[in-house]
């Protein structure tokens, strides 16, 4: 049996400000920067089993990601209460289903489904 591995990519305009974002807001962990000539260019961030590659090198990409991750409720609505008191805006939306939705800085989504109705 094979085994499939992903990470999302993410495209942003600044990575500490996106690194930032997802540590001291979400509650992710950086797990690494690549720099090329001083220019922070790609990072990985993670928490759980998520990982997301955060990039900053295709300004066209930027705002345009969508990323379904799915929690337990009671994990989800613990991290909702975790983020919201960290000023986050956690916004409800659908998709067929109930969805807790969070924007990143650069307006990349993170959707959040609840179980379905």
């Amino acid at each position: 049996m094979t085994r499939w591995y992903s990470r999302p990519v993410l495209s942003v305009t600044d990575i500490a400000r996106s690194i930032d974002f997802y540590v001291g807001k979400l509650g992710f962990q950086e797990r690494w920067r690549h720099v090329e000539n001083g220019r922070e260019l790609v990072a990985q961030v993670d928490r759980g089993e998520c990982e997301l590659l955060l990039d900053s090198q295709w300004p066209e990409k930027r705002g345009h990601g969508v990323m379904f991750i799915s929690l337990d409720e009671p994990v989800l609505e613990a991290f909702r209460a975790e983020v919201t008191a960290r000023g986050v805006e956690v916004k409800d939306g659908r998709w067929g289903y109930r969805l807790a939705i969070v924007a990143d800085p650069d307006g990349n989504q993170l959707f959040f489904p609840y179980p379905a109705d």
